[in-house]
């Protein structure tokens, strides 16, 4: 793989790239081959799903939780066609089989066609609790579910189009923000208090109550600017969380063209990643029953 064309994302650990690039097409799509996932593979994942669905189940959006447990996760690693065939039926959205990350404009390509890109390889048991680079599950588990809402699914498609066009405008690293504090490490606000709808959040174990009920972080309404503005870390829980009042705002919010939004915030200083303004909104944490 030429070294221009490397996996690489803003914010990315010092480690190498994980996955077998070896094979794949040139769209970076790989063949999922389900005889290669062991009987500890289909165990760890078994375990991974029953723990998270534990943690989510009053944590998690609604639009999340009435379809995660639809999919037959508890049953095993899925497969790839089997979740394409409700998938597109739902939103006309796919899942397609990856190495691993993909370089920025591949990534953003598959996004603007409806085709997510999941991982192939599940963590190692040693990872149980922690892994840097998404997995099979994380994908799996964190990102697939909403790609059933309509809403949701128009966004992600949205965003893949805004990407192409940011490479242009030298843009990118404020648009991986965006994914990271969306996407990734978003909250939303509901009747019943602010739930998570980051995949980033839903998948980890340690994260999903510290988001939502910890009085450490920030929990500040969204707007594109301010986002965009606001530098995140990776190697911790995150000190800075956005909350969107529903699908619809961030859909509404983030449809019109970006280049204006590029345009005012070029030049200005990005924010640290725990800076509260005077002009944010801020949202209590939810007690935490459990």
């Amino acid at each position: 793989m030429p070294a221009a064309d490397f996996p690489g994302t803003y914010g990315a650990s010092a480690h190498n790239v994980r996955g077998d690039y070896r094979d794949m097409r040139p769209d970076y799509t790989v063949v999922q081959d389900y005889g290669t996932y062991a009987e500890d593979d289909q165990d760890r994942w078994r375990r991974l799903y029953a723990r998270q669905m534990r943690l989510v189940a009053e944590r998690a959006c609604p639009e999340f939780l009435k379809v995660v447990g639809t999919l037959g996760y508890e049953s095993g690693v899925p497969r790839f066609d089997e979740v394409n065939g409700r998938l597109g039926r739902a939103t006309g959205w796919q899942v397609v089989a990856v190495p691993g990350l993909l370089p920025e404009q591949t990534f953003f390509g598959h996004l603007a066609e409806r085709r997510f890109p999941v991982t192939v390889w599940l963590r190692d048991e040693s990872e149980f609790d922690y892994i840097v680079e998404p997995d099979i599950f994380h994908d799996f588990f964190g990102h697939v579910p909403l790609l059933f809402d309509p809403v949701f699914a128009d966004y992600m498609q949205a965003y893949g189009r805004g990407g192409l066009k940011a490479d242009g405008l030298h843009a990118l690293e404020y648009l991986a923000r965006l994914y990271w504090y969306t996407v990734e490490f978003g909250l939303v606000r509901t009747g019943a208090g602010l739930r998570i709808y980051g995949a980033g959040i839903l998948s980890s174990p340690g994260e999903v109550a510290y988001a939502i009920s910890s009085p450490a972080p920030h929990r500040i309404g969204f707007g594109i600017e301010r986002v965009m503005r606001t530098r995140y870390k990776i190697d911790t829980f995150q000190q800075t969380y956005f909350v969107i009042e529903d699908f619809g705002q961030l859909f509404r919010e983030t449809a019109p063209d970006f280049t204006p939004v590029y345009a005012a915030i070029a030049g200005q200083e990005s924010f640290p990643a725990d800076t509260v303004l005077p002009q944010d909104k801020l949202f209590a944490p939810v007690e935490d029953s459990r």
